[in-house]
């Protein structure tokens, strides 16, 4: 199974356990049994998957899997993050059916862990792109708590998943993790220059300076796209000092008048990206 990760696409899986270990946060009680806004928890039976997660939520065809360990208040809220990143007008359509339709092609799936051994589990399997979140590292209360205190990770590793399996895919020559495209152009820039692997010191001015070694270029493309929209969105706001040594444009202002060739192409209508972080609340 290939894992896209907030530190490495593809393979390499860093661990980003918060602070916060109550654990499960609700119980693994089947199908239907626990639901919020839109969705219910079903039992997962009859797949390839079957034998690792307990539970999933589907979300638009995207399945979120979650094994024993993971909390159902978790399961939901990564849900509920997908449908507001997929339907941000929450209209109970997707806004960009040809996203949705490359995630579905790619057999897009999101796979929820409690402990690194879940993580050792997991068997690659055809046909499908898999980002892993973690139990531990999703926080539905940082929503709440004035975007403070352990950050959600879900909005990370939800958006890694939708912009690698649909995004990249459904528009290669705008939104394609490899050099040329758009957003690999804006991203040279904010780097500094183009560079295949993590320079040993990023050149002075750059803005984009993720140090990550084992990050190759299609990994950097895909943390630029996360650091841009959610700066965009306003969920770096209280983040400053926290994330300053990997990404200096914290705010939407300062992407517009910093980074003006990415927001540009971000806050173009034509590809129906987000215009509001989504909290974990889908209500259509």
């Amino acid at each position: 199974m290939k894992f896209l990760n907030c530190m490495v696409v593809f393979c390499c899986l860093v661990l980003m356990v918060g602070c916060n270990d109550s654990g499960s946060g609700g119980t693994s009680t089947g199908a239907g049994a626990t639901s919020a806004g839109e969705f219910s928890i079903e039992t997962n039976v009859g797949n390839a998957f079957s034998t690792i997660f307990d539970r999933k939520v589907e979300v638009f065809g995207i399945p979120v899997y979650a094994v024993p360990g993971v909390g159902d208040d978790r399961l939901l809220h990564a849900a509920n993050i997908m449908a507001q990143y997929l339907d941000n007008d929450e209209d109970g359509v997707a806004d960009n059916q040809q996203v949705l339709s490359e995630m579905q092609g790619a057999g897009a799936m999101l796979a929820m862990w409690k402990t690194e051994s879940d993580l050792d589990s997991f068997d690659e399997a055809a046909g499908t792109t898999a980002q892993d979140l973690g139990n531990d590292e999703t926080h539905p209360e940082w929503h709440l708590n004035g975007h403070t205190g352990e950050f959600d990770a879900a909005l990370e590793e939800v958006w890694h998943l939708i912009t690698h399996a649909g995004y990249a895919k459904a528009y290669p020559n705008i939104f394609g993790e490899e050099p040329g495209s758009l957003l690999a152009d804006a991203m040279d820039i904010a780097r500094g220059g183009q560079f295949g692997s993590v320079p040993s010191l990023y050149p002075v001015g750059a803005w984009f300076t993720y140090d990550d070694v084992t990050c190759d270029y299609p990994c950097m493309a895909t943390e630029y796209f996360y650091w841009t929209m959610t700066s965009v969105l306003g969920a770096q706001e209280n983040r400053a000092g926290e994330i300053a040594h990997e990404w200096a444009l914290n705010t939407r202002a300062l992407v517009e008048f910093g980074d003006k060739a990415v927001y540009d192409l971000i806050t173009d209508p034509q590809y129906s990206l987000p215009t509001m972080l989504p909290d974990g609340s889908y209500r259509r």
